[in-house]
């Protein structure tokens, strides 16, 4: 029975490993080319970071393993917003920009809601899920759309002559090679695939073992652990003052995660909620995911930040969430 546990601890180490060479290859690719901190962070970092939960979700998805492909992906969502966000501001509180609680959280909200209709039949359909994953492409073009047009919440794309990968923040960009980055992005592919395999094989094992249900597993187990990158990002980010990439990365990767981790999933094989949407307790759980996203828009709405009393309240929300799934689980 060692084994299990051995495997698990391995398989959080290379997804944590493999998402923060990602990111540091994908981050450093995108600012040598002039992209600003807040579309690195809603897009670049949040696709990064978002990479353990689309291979996790897909291997359950085509295993068969539909509550954890789903669960992962909600219980992941509640972690960066509760867990994640809290963490982070009880550190250092955590500003960010108007146009965040103007555009990107509405925007966050809005395809959460979307995905409670989707999922109010107890089945997402290959269709669906189709539908989805062309909404990540479409929001990618939007946020970049809005960085060429210097809208409001991004930098305007650099002015001539000044060199590529400069940070309009004044702080010096990271710098890698050409050569460095490709290593870094392909790396960090490499050791999350392989690294979400381990860990969702063993975790199976283990908490199936213990007679706890796939919901469980998901909502908790593998969605803290494939949580673990946005977390080191954005207590990062924050310690370095890099306000936008923190909360840039948080509202960005729960979007990614409904539409291209459950998209993508549902495209390869339909998604069907055992028990029923309603029945199975899901529909809490999707209520708990809009109430964590709605509790930092209302903490922001004011002063555009989360002090540390907003951030001991998210963690509050986060443990009383982890005693509801323990009661119920």
């Amino acid at each position: 029975m060692l084994l299990p546990f051995v495997l698990t601890a391995i398989g959080f180490v290379m997804l944590y490993a493999g998402a923060e060479w990602l990111v540091k290859g994908s981050a450093s690719l995108a600012r040598r080319l002039g992209v600003s901190p807040v579309i690195i962070g809603l897009t670049v970092v949040a696709f990064g970071t978002s990479a353990p939960e689309l291979v996790i979700s897909i291997v359950s998805s085509l295993s068969g393993r539909s509550m954890i492909a789903v669960g992962n992906v909600v219980g992941s969502n509640i972690c960066n917003t509760t867990l994640v966000l809290g963490a982070a501001a009880v550190i250092l509180p955590v500003t960010t920009d108007r146009s965040v609680i103007r555009r990107d959280i509405p925007i966050m909200m809005g395809i959460s809601l979307l995905l409670i209709l989707l999922s109010a039949n107890s089945f997402i359909s290959r269709i669906e899920g189709i539908m989805l994953f062309a909404g990540i492409i479409a929001y990618i073009l939007y946020n970049y759309r809005l960085w060429k047009t210097g809208a409001e919440g991004t930098l305007t794309p650099r002015a001539s002559g000044e060199p590529a990968g400069t940070k309009n923040s004044g702080n010096p960009a990271i710098a890698y090679s050409g050569t460095r980055q490709g290593i870094l992005i392909f790396a960090g592919i490499a050791f999350v695939v392989i690294g979400a395999q381990v860990l969702i094989e063993s975790v199976v094992v283990i908490m199936e073992g213990f007679g706890v249900s796939e919901k469980f597993i998901g909502l908790t187990v593998v969605a803290v652990g494939t949580s673990l990158p946005e977390l080191a990002t954005s207590i990062v980010a924050a310690l370095r003052k890099e306000m936008d990439i923190s909360i840039g990365n948080l509202v960005g990767s729960n979007v990614f995660n409904i539409l291209s981790v459950i998209g993508a999933a549902a495209a390869i094989r339909p998604i069907a909620i055992p028990g029923g949407f309603v029945e199975s307790g899901m529909v809490i759980d999707y209520g708990v995911m809009i109430l964590a996203g709605v509790v930092p828009w209302m903490l922001m709405r004011k002063d555009l930040t989360v002090g540390r009393p907003g951030g001991v309240l998210l963690l509050f929300i986060y443990a009383g969430y982890i005693g509801y799934l323990v009661q119920t689980g």
